[in-house]
């Protein structure tokens, strides 16, 4: 069966299910879900959808999880040409399980297609992977507090050829982990070095681009972070305007409330990011996505302007950052009472607890 490619009004797809025989135990997954941690545990099943140039979208299936096939000479393995997502399921008090705006999520997948020269997957095909995982594998959703399953889309160039130009034959796949609280003991702050010997992505590049290549060019200055006593690295732009961390976007609250997030086109559009600055608007305060030179930043802790700043991604949803480092400087961050506020309202909205006034939930099972 062929699935048109297109992002239009489509008909729903009927999956192959292949169930796995040696799928964990209630037992052992209950086991499991007391302390799931992160990304290191993953449920019985998969979702698998090919692609090819002549026959598009074809062969969705849900099947166990396990090893992938693939020729050695699969393109991914020598060029790069892959990208991924991350989003989450959250079990409400009714017992349903939904996820959280997965239209963004389809639309960032395209958008990093696009970049990628991978093709497009239609925003239902992508909700409907969801849907199909948890209909296999809803018992593995926790109900525990700030527990969730995290899914992992991912798309990569399957074809096995040695020449550089985009891949004729790909696979997308689904594959999901639960996942406790990313703090334990609560929100802590976090340490900031900054990186002035890398960058993590450049005018034109693929900064802009969910693709695993932008993280692996930033665990050598990640290192160095940790080498320097911190938790985090942030990267500047060519003009040494403030970009993002390793894998979250920052925010700056300002004295008088303004909510101010560097903007180019080599950041990653952050989802939780856009969720909580829609949080902050609806509460009055004033957003502005823009260029931030690091100058600014410093001056404005100095200075008093600048009361809060933190950082936020689908993981840990919001870190506040309690020191910038640098060579030859340690600037203590001001701590305030809106990072943590947003947080809460935004998971109270994720998990069913209070009003979704947007309309950013979709559940997922039944």
């Amino acid at each position: 069966m062929t699935i048109t490619e297109t992002d239009e009004a489509v008909q729903p797809i009927e999956f192959a299910v292949t169930k796995n025989l040696a799928a964990k135990s209630a037992a052992e997954r209950e086991e499991v879900l007391k302390n799931p941690g992160f990304g290191t545990v993953f449920t019985d099943h998969m979702v698998d959808i090919c692609w090819s140039e002549k026959g598009g979208w074809h062969r969705p299936r849900v099947q166990p999880y396990g090893p992938i096939p693939l020729d050695p000479a699969a393109s991914v393995l020598h060029y790069g040409q892959e990208i991924f997502e991350g989003i989450k399921a959250y079990r409400h008090a009714d017992g349903g399980v939904y996820t959280f705006r997965p239209d963004r999520n389809a639309a960032r997948l395209r958008k990093s297609a696009e970049r990628l020269a991978l093709p497009a997957l239609p925003t239902s095909y992508f909700i409907q992977s969801l849907r199909e995982l948890i209909a296999v594998d809803e018992a593995w959703v926790p109900s525990g507090a700030d527990q969730s399953l995290y899914f992992r889309p991912f798309m990569f160039a399957k074809e096995a050829f040695l020449g550089v130009r985009a891949a004729k034959k790909v696979a997308y796949y689904v594959i999901a982990s639960p996942a406790g609280s990313y703090f334990s003991g609560g929100v802590k702050p976090v340490s900031i070095w900054l990186s002035e010997n890398y960058t993590r992505a450049g005018k034109g590049g693929t900064g802009a681009a969910k693709t695993g290549g932008n993280y692996a060019s930033s665990l050598l200055p990640q290192a160095e972070a940790a080498s320097k006593g911190c938790d985090q690295v942030v990267f500047l732009d060519q003009d040494r305007n403030v970009e993002e961390l390793g894998g979250m976007n920052v925010v700056f609250v300002f004295k008088d409330g303004r909510v101010v997030t560097p903007a180019s086109d080599s950041i990653l559009e952050g989802i939780t990011r856009d969720s909580l600055l829609q949080l902050a608007e609806d509460r009055g305060l004033t957003v502005e996505r823009r260029p931030v030179p690091l100058q600014e930043w410093r001056d404005g802790v100095a200075s008093g302007d600048i009361v809060e700043v933190f950082a936020c991604g689908t993981a840990a949803v919001v870190t506040p950052i309690g020191v910038l480092k640098g060579d030859g400087f340690e600037d203590v961050q001001p701590t305030g009472e809106l990072a943590l506020s947003l947080r809460e309202e935004l998971t109270d909205i994720q998990y069913g607890r209070r009003e979704d006034k947007h309309g950013w939930l979709v559940r997922l099972d039944g």
